[in-house]
């Protein structure tokens, strides 16, 4: 018995073995084969979508991978010709709770919110970034009320790059002109060219908002423009739209995805994207991120993407996210965008290299927006 014993040891350790130098053989392989992001054509361009913060923003031990994600957006402006950042919400993940929860929150809210600005201070006068704010960023602790320190930290001056982009705000719960519900108008370099009319949306929208972003979106002005909306919560993981939501803020008026849609991106004959955040399940991918296309009211195609990654990476209280980001490549050919999801992570090192690409159908991916 003993030395049968001995066999099976020796057996399951000399498998065990030769499974992990298996494994290290096939990521010294991935690695040797990984390619930095690069554009497909030298005459694109590129808008990367940051998901939600909030795991970065809570967290000092996870606060560094915030800064390696907006540092390597500085590092690639060239090379990926980034001519815009796009947050999905949620830059905080207690707005203004007093409490310090060890493991899970040890920043109070007005806390996170000065760590999310100091990571942001990178990308001010050097790249436009435009944000949209989630249920997070509102209340104690999530949309209880309306009141946010998003204004205090983000004030519309506060980057010049976007400044020069901002056409229009509207006026927050307090009778305050805020980047809440704020539009911004940009071109497109060349030889793409086209111009582009982006609509960023509070969370849970009130029917005024959409009013309001529904009078931006018509203005002849902007007919020929491409649309895009951005707001923290539309999509669920199906790709399908949200149609009810929980919070306070939602139940006192607040519009959720499905409403968003049928009051201002189906019948705005312009808008050809919805960009979101929000949805998450702990350490599940194909929870937090989706992709679907609809019709709007002139028979046009809308793409609709949430890309949230908050909860990769241990759950809730884990990395933050792994340092994911989303790159849109919009192509010269006026009408195509390459889809792909990278963590400038993962890619600092030769040894995590294998891990910085997600190559499945929801992270990699081709769609079309055209304008009228």
């Amino acid at each position: 018995m003993k030395i049968k014993s001995l066999m099976i040891l020796l057996v399951v350790g000399v498998t065990a073995f030769f499974t992990v130098a298996a494994a290290d053989v096939n990521s010294q392989d991935a690695a040797k084969t990984y390619k930095a992001p690069a554009l497909e054509n030298a005459e694109s361009w590129t808008m990367v979508v940051v998901p939600d913060v909030q795991g970065y923003s809570k967290l000092r031990r996870n606060y560094g991978i915030l800064e390696i994600m907006h540092a390597w957006i500085v590092d690639n402006l060239n090379t990926l010709r980034i001519q815009q950042v796009l947050f999905t919400g949620d830059l905080a993940n207690r707005n203004d709770s007093p409490i310090v929860d060890p493991g899970k929150n040890d920043l109070i809210g007005d806390e996170q919110w000065k760590a999310f600005s100091r990571a942001a201070e990178r990308l001010d006068g050097v790249v436009p970034y435009i944000l949209c704010t989630g249920n997070h960023d509102y209340g104690i602790r999530s949309a209880e009320n309306r009141h946010s320190f998003f204004n205090k930290y983000f004030p519309t001056d506060r980057n010049p790059l976007t400044r020069r982009q901002l056409i229009a705000c509207n006026l927050n719960a307090w009778g305050t002109t805020t980047l809440e519900n704020a539009a911004y108008e940009f071109t497109a370099p060349h030889p793409d060219n086209r111009k582009f009319l982006v609509i960023s949306l509070q969370f849970a929208p009130s029917d005024a908002d959409l009013q309001w972003a529904k009078k931006i979106a018509d203005q002849p002005r902007f007919a020929e423009h491409i649309g895009i909306v951005l707001t923290h919560s539309y999509l669920d993981s199906t790709g399908k739209r949200i149609q009810k939501e929980k919070y306070a803020l939602s139940q006192a008026g607040g519009n959720p995805g499905e409403e968003i849609f049928k009051k201002l991106v189906y019948p705005a004959k312009n808008i050809r994207l919805v960009i979101c955040g929000h949805i998450a399940v702990p350490d599940q991918w194909d929870k937090g991120i989706a992709f679907s296309m609809d019709k709007n009211s002139s028979g046009k195609s809308v793409a609709q993407m949430a890309f949230n990654t908050q909860a990769i990476g241990g759950g809730w209280h884990g990395s933050g996210g792994d340092g994911w980001l989303r790159l849109l490549e919009f192509l010269p050919d006026r009408k195509t965008v390459r889809a792909r999801t990278f963590s400038p992570l993962f890619a600092i090192s030769p040894s995590t290299r294998h891990l910085a690409w997600k190559h499945d159908k929801l992270s990699e991916f081709t769609f079309e927006i055209t304008a009228n």
